[in-house]
């Protein structure tokens, strides 16, 4: 099934079921929907089309629906941003990496992460 964008509320919904698995409607209204002042359809509207976009399975169980996360949230926003590099920067990674420089609030553990992506990258083209 081809997975279709997702919203930023979307996504904190599908990283909340994903660290609730097998939760109902009500469960999530709960943790999720309480806290941010949504209502318990807003919440099931949310959940329904994360399920017709493929992110959410349910299965009945003991009378009611429970949700699990298909995808993981990682997923997600690996092909949001693998979306948004394609679609709106047309393929090219640098006005990213420039917005990234200038931004000067990397954590230790982000540019840990960005130094070891640049290692894999240069692995990868020596391989050629």
């Amino acid at each position: 099934m081809l997975k279709r964008s997702i919203g930023d509320q979307e996504l904190a919904l599908l990283e909340y079921v994903s660290s609730h698995p097998k939760s109902s409607v009500a469960d999530v209204q709960t943790g999720f929907g309480e806290p941010r002042s949504l209502a318990r359809s807003t919440v099931l509207t949310m959940m329904e089309r994360l399920r017709t976009k493929g992110y959410l399975g349910r299965r009945r169980a003991e009378g009611s629906f429970r949700y699990s996360a298909s995808s993981g949230a990682t997923d997600v926003m690996r092909g949001a941003v693998g979306s948004f590099v394609e679609k709106t920067l047309r393929g090219s990674v640098s006005p990213f990496v420039a917005w990234m420089s200038e931004r000067g609030e990397v954590t230790d553990n982000e540019l840990a992460e960005l130094e070891a992506l640049v290692s894999t990258l240069q692995s990868k083209r020596k391989g050629r």
